[in-house]
């Protein structure tokens, strides 16, 4: 085929061009390695040198100009497809609102629980969740071997391979702040504790206590009472009927266990209060004068009150949860209730 005649077609052919598909199959056909300006470039050798020249020089020039277009052509067929995929953002419309969380519900009382005690005068300490073994048991007059470290429960601790332990209880922390402060003292020392045993709906591996400490030259057990009655009082909103029983704890002398009838059935009996009508509340007692020595301070003029508390029964009784288990559940439609 002559050039004259190839470049008629190729520019006829080219002003036809409608698409991107059709461009692609005429830069392969006309301009690719195997198209037909490759062939007549393959046909100069035929030529004498001087028609060799000119033709080549016209081949060149006439492939640039297309070559050219063809990129041109290319570049609007984009800017086209650009502009039919472009998303139109309406920026008057309403936004959506992303879900907001909700605070958890021990949170909600453990708040209101650091508050009323901070309006007795208590202040509000955090001590290690990671406990050696002196502070968990030794400073609380539980020496190794004492029986009540399995009597209370605290046979079942999480032991670590350094010889410290996850606290099992927040009483871990009153030596500690014993000897950091001088007293009076007053303070409540929320956090979590950890026991190693089986859960059913009011038993837990982890759970939240709140121990209280009161450390002054004249302190009694109706002190204790009066801040235990007006603590219950002001976190239920209402008088609530509870009862004191003799009990034993090694770092309190004498000590007492608070129990309250159950709010969530009111007595009757239920899986929270395990059927007898009543919820142990709280553990308490006079600081035992070991106790006292081993924070720092002298028995003979220094005296004390403790005690300590749940945090998740209080909750599970405020809003009538009938399973401590939920807390840690991750069920988002029981945390949305809160």
């Amino acid at each position: 085929m002559e050039f004259k005649e190839l470049k008629s077609i190729i520019e006829n052919k080219f002003k036809a061009v409608g698409s991107s598909s059709e461009l692609k199959e005429f830069s392969s056909k006309y301009l690719g390695k195997k198209g037909e300006i490759r062939k007549i470039f393959s046909d100069l050798g035929n030529l004498s040198i001087e028609e060799k020249k000119k033709l080549g020089q016209e081949l060149n020039a006439f492939t640039d100009q297309i070559e050219k277009a063809v990129t041109e052509l290319e570049n609007e067929f984009k800017k086209a497809q650009r502009a039919t995929n472009k998303v139109i953002i309406n920026t008057e419309l309403p936004g959506d609102v992303p879900e907001a969380g909700n605070i958890h519900p021990l949170t909600i009382v453990r708040r209101e629980m650091e508050s009323i005690f901070e309006l007795m005068g208590f202040s509000v300490l955090e001590g290690p969740e990671i406990e050696d073994q002196w502070h968990n048991f030794d400073s609380l007059n539980i020496p190794e071997g004492h029986p009540a470290r399995d009597a209370l429960s605290l046979g079942k601790t999480y032991y670590l391979e350094n010889g410290n332990v996850l606290r099992s209880q927040t009483s871990s922390a009153q030596t500690r702040f014993m000897k950091k402060m001088k007293p009076p003292i007053k303070i409540i020392i929320p956090g979590k504790v950890y026991r190693y045993e089986k859960t059913d709906a009011s038993h837990e591996i982890n759970f939240y206590q709140l121990e209280g400490l009161y450390v002054d030259e004249n302190v009694s057990v109706a002190n204790l009472k009066g801040v235990v009655q007006r603590f219950l009082r002001e976190f239920f909103k209402k008088d609530v009927v509870i009862r004191l029983r003799p009990s034993y704890f090694p770092f309190t002398e004498p000590s007492f266990e608070v129990d309250m009838k159950c709010t969530v059935c009111d007595g009757v009996g239920c899986s929270t209060c395990k059927k007898i009508g009543w919820v142990e509340i709280l553990g308490c007692g006079m600081v035992h004068p070991n106790v006292i020595k081993n924070g720092g301070l002298d028995p003979e003029i220094w005296k004390g009150f403790a005690f300590g508390l749940s945090i998740d029964r209080p909750t599970m009784m405020k809003y009538k949860i009938n399973d401590i288990r939920l807390f840690h559940s991750g069920n988002l439609k029981f945390l949305k209730q809160f």
